[in-house]
């Protein structure tokens, strides 16, 4: 879960990621309203139950129907009212989500929240979804941006890595530049088998409709082990170790750093934006 502001008509406004899911607080969008009002008011509304339901059905495997039908017939009764957590808790619904501490309130799927600036105004509905569309711009041309750094990091490294093959494989054996090329490929091979599993030819046989190569469609977490294993391959390759021996290594430095990537959050925050944008 990440969290970021987004200003509409002077009104801080902020944005949470949930599962990968983009969830507005209605509770900082209700400032924009004049006059003494709640998100409970809201949710009394007989045309705000309806829409939950419907937007449940479609998104939540899990919703409590009849718990809902039993809300929907008391829903704009003057004796009624339901607070967010009750709903959440009666009819297991996902579009909304009430957070506790200081910068706690309701949140909504954005779906949900750009329906709820409607009941703000027509106007502030349509500043809401323009705001919140250019935060997404900027994020994602923020990912872009990274995205391009770790690709043009494991270029750089590459040629560390073509280097010490060039020094200590080509150059002794005096290899013809045919010799040379296919030693390169079968060298960034030893490479993709111990992070990828597959060979650059294996990929391309079990992706024929795809331009480039696997690491061109490869996600940030293997960008970031690739760089690492072309250096750590040309200092075996500069220590004589044999190719089988190297695959081994670079195997098991692969799969630990995989680990340890998945489990850290920084890298599962771009991972998934970076997913979003494919």
């Amino acid at each position: 879960m990440f969290s970021d502001k987004i200003m509409v008509r002077g009104i801080e406004i902020a944005v949470m990621s949930v599962n990968h899911e983009d969830y507005i607080s209605i509770t900082d969008i209700l400032r924009a309203k004049d006059g003494d009002f709640f998100v409970s008011d809201w949710l009394r509304n007989r045309n705000t139950v309806e829409f939950l339901g419907i937007w449940e059905s479609v998104n939540n495997p899990s919703f409590n129907y009849g718990e809902f039908a039993i809300i929907r017939s008391k829903a704009g009764l003057n004796s009624y009212k339901i607070s967010v957590k009750e709903w959440i808790h009666k009819t297991h619904a996902v579009g909304l989500k009430a957070t506790a501490g200081r910068y706690g309130g309701t949140f909504a799927h954005k779906d949900i929240a750009f329906e709820f600036g409607m009941w703000i105004s027509p106007e502030f509905k349509l500043y809401l979804i323009k705001e919140f569309q250019r935060l997404k711009t900027l994020e994602n041309d923020k990912l872009a941006t990274g995205w391009d750094a770790k690709r043009m990091l494991t270029k750089i490294n590459y040629k560390i890595h073509t280097d010490s093959i060039k020094e200590n494989i080509v150059a002794p054996l005096q290899l013809s530049l045919k010799e040379a090329a296919i030693r390169y490929a079968n060298e960034a091979d030893v490479l993709n088998k111990a992070l990828f599993g597959m060979t650059a030819q294996e990929w391309k046989d079990a992706n024929p409709d795809k331009e480039g190569n696997i690491r061109d469609y490869t996600d940030v977490y293997r960008l970031v082990v690739l760089a690492n294993l072309e250096s750590l391959n040309a200092e075996y390759v500069r220590e004589g170790l044999s190719q089988g021996d190297r695959l081994l290594k670079l195997n098991e430095v692969a799969i630990f750093q995989m680990k340890s990537l998945i489990g850290n959050r920084s890298a599962k925050k771009l991972a998934s934006a970076l997913k979003d944008l494919s």
